[in-house]
């Protein structure tokens, strides 16, 4: 018997957050990959129950930042594909563009302990920092709004 692929729908929400106190920079995550390398990222997640796209976006950010942060605009979302073993992944990402209104940046309230880092990261070393090039494409169309 051959056992098939497993086709798997993601849907995710997050967000990069300008800082209150310093306006050219934006809150960054580090967590492993699925492939074990560490990596920058768009603090992001899936919604839970009820939740809608901006509700999750903001739940997510608190939870992996420690920042309490308000939706400026929605950036866009990307959509991509990858494999896990036998499943096959299908995941969108709707990106916002925040600013913190509370919080410290703190990495150690995330339920799922993926989260490794959090840190401040100035706006134009965000194309070397992020580890995706669809994010690097969110950072580009946020420093553009902010400029």
């Amino acid at each position: 018997m051959k056992l098939g692929r497993q086709n798997i729908r993601e849907v995710s929400a997050g967000g990069l957050v300008i800082s209150n106190s310093e306006p050219t920079k934006i809150a960054l995550i580090s967590h492993k990959n699925r492939g074990g390398r560490v990596d920058w990222c768009i603090p992001k997640g899936h919604p839970e129950h009820n939740e809608t796209l901006e509700q999750a976006a903001i739940r997510e950010v608190f939870e992996e930042t420690g920042l309490q942060a308000r939706i400026v605009k929605k950036l866009g979302t990307i959509s991509y594909r990858f494999k896990v073993g036998n499943k096959r992944i299908s995941k969108t990402v709707h990106h916002f563009l925040m600013t913190q209104v509370g919080g410290e940046l703190d990495p150690d309230n995330d339920p799922a302990g993926e989260v490794i880092d959090a840190q401040w990261f100035e706006l134009d070393v965000l194309q070397d920092v992020l580890a995706h090039e669809n994010e690097r494409k969110m950072a580009q169309l946020a420093l553009e709004l902010i400029d």
